[in-house]
């Protein structure tokens, strides 16, 4: 696969790329150079900060108590 880069120093990922890694618009992606390689890597924190808040805690009082019922903790 290649890429080439534009006027302004952009590149497109190749589709079969960005669908392997589940790339979409605004995904943070981190830049490392090695040697004479460019590294791309995916933000972990990008991908923690957007499924933060985003499930339910059904029946739960709290993220602990539904933490313990998880881990299968006496008492929850």
């Amino acid at each position: 696969m290649e890429a080439t880069v534009a006027e302004r120093g952009q590149i497109t990922l190749p589709k079969a790329v960005r669908d392997a890694l589940g790339l979409t618009k605004g995904t943070q992606l981190k830049v490392e150079l090695e040697g004479g390689r460019i590294i791309l890597r995916k933000s972990v924190e990008d991908a923690i900060s957007r499924a933060r808040g985003k499930f339910a805690l059904d029946g739960f009082d709290s993220a602990e108590a539904a933490v313990a019922v998880v881990r299968d903790e006496p008492g929850a």
